[in-house]
């Protein structure tokens, strides 16, 4: 069975970024002497957690040098701030602490920290665990009933993260995470395709444009913000890795404070953008590579627009999944039909010739919005199952609507438009699928 078509063709392919491009001096002055650790704070057991759940972020898999894999903890006055770097995201969150501190920086074992003060709580309630009142002391972590040393790293060998961008303007939090999680959808898996594997995100005056594409299907997602500096004279653009988005919104999906947005996009400045939610900044380097220029990709118009029911529409693609998969015809298409009378139906494109010939497809509610019935009649559109599924998932409304154009030998080549409105121009997203091409004369 042949495969959906790429949605482009062009600047895809950019190479790879070099983590090492990163200019640092990692290596440890002869003439220092170690750091002794000097952090004191005490604070609630669920707050550190939760803190180191956020710095995780910033933490890497395998740290060279092992300073690398430890979490900066500085305290001053009455707060403490956690701060990660695996020389691609930084992540810093501050910590109200209980009583006011003297300044003093201690460089912690991130895992072992993590680990250890899991371990303090061990046999207790998950509610006396987040009330527990936990104690750093330098190297020294304790609570009223056990005190235990973490290793404490060389905070000469650790490279510090670049400054946070500060805020240029600011999103409602849940409308900004809707509008990623729809976009991250789409973002590629491909690794040699690395490019492909971000979210570029362009903040032009009070709009931020978020997009992300695998070639084969495509979305962008718009979320007014508010401006807290003058904006800037020209858009400003970060491809940020789809990788550090995923797990961050999953992470802030209850967070329903302002979001701000900063964006450096070089001219001699190291390029970078800051995402900040209260006490918390996750300053991103963003992928190298040009990412595709989509505007003409987006129809603005279209030949038929068909309004379908959107939960029937999922259950009917699901059935055709399973369908498949059960006949075990892996890569097969399902397929939107109309009939001579125009009822729209879905089915699975599999077996024989006469076993499709035979197939019935589960009756889809639709109505033409835009155009005539007779430009889709007797004919078909193919899709990648998945593929489906996953865009019908980013709309949460009862309806969406297919914006189909150019139905030739019985099917289109050209790129299916969804919306959640009748608009072609979408109410701030929309979600391009390239249709499969099939061999109707088998």
């Amino acid at each position: 069975m042949s495969q959906p078509s790429p949605l482009a063709e062009r600047d895809l392919t950019a190479a790879a970024p070099d983590p090492t491009a990163t200019q640092v001096n990692t290596e440890k002055k002869a003439d220092k002497e170690p750091v002794k650790p000097t952090a004191h704070f005490a604070a609630l057991h669920a707050q550190i957690t939760e803190a180191l759940n956020i710095a995780q972020f910033g933490v890497p898999a395998t740290a060279q040098p092992v300073a690398q894999s430890g979490v900066l903890i500085e305290t001053s006055r009455n707060r403490l701030t956690l701060s990660t770097f695996d020389f691609w995201t930084a992540v810093s969150v501050t910590v109200p602490v209980e009583t006011p501190v003297a300044k003093g920086y201690s460089l912690l074992h991130f895992a072992q920290l993590r680990k250890a003060l899991a371990a303090m709580t061990a046999g207790e309630t998950k509610a006396v665990a987040a009330r527990t009142h936990v104690s750093l002391a330098g190297d020294l972590l304790a609570t009223e009933h056990i005190t235990v040393p973490i290793t404490a790293l060389d905070i000469h060998a650790f490279t510090h993260p670049p400054e946070a961008v500060p805020a240029m303007a600011t999103m409602d939090a849940q409308t900004f995470l809707t509008q990623l999680n729809r976009v991250l959808t789409t973002a590629g898996r491909d690794e040699t395709l690395p490019t492909l594997t971000g979210v570029q995100m362009t903040l032009d005056g009070e709009m931020l444009t978020m997009a992300a594409t695998d070639r084969y299907r495509f979305a962008v997602a718009e979320v007014t913000a508010r401006a807290t500096i003058q904006p800037p004279e020209k858009p400003l653009t970060a491809l940020i890795p789809a990788g550090v988005l995923a797990p961050l919104a999953k992470r802030l999906k209850a967070y329903d404070g302002p979001v701000g947005i900063g964006i450096i996009d070089g001219d001699g400045i190291t390029a970078r953008a800051t995402l900040s939610m209260g006490d918390t900044t996750v300053t991103m380097r963003p992928l190298e590579g040009e990412f595709p220029k989509y505007k003409s990709l987006f129809p603005t118009e279209c030949d038929t627009s068909v309004q379908v029911d959107r939960p029937t529409l999922v259950r009917a693609a699901k059935k055709c999944q399973a369908l498949i998969s059960a006949k075990g015809e892996k890569g097969s298409p399902v397929s939107f039909a109309w009939s001579d009378d125009g009822t729209l139906t879905l089915a699975p494109r599999i077996g024989t010739t006469d076993d499709r010939a035979r197939t019935k497809g589960m009756t889809i509610p639709a109505t033409i919005t835009h155009g005539s019935a007779d430009t889709v009649r007797g004919n078909i559109l193919s899709h990648n199952p998945a593929f489906l599924l996953d865009a019908l998932g980013t709309f949460s409304g009862d309806t969406i609507t297919l914006h189909i154009r150019g139905m030739e030998e019985g099917q289109t080549t050209k790129p299916v438009l969804l919306t959640g409105g009748p608009d072609i121009a979408g109410d701030g997203y929309r979600h391009l699928l390239m249709p499969v091409r099939i061999d109707l004369t088998r």
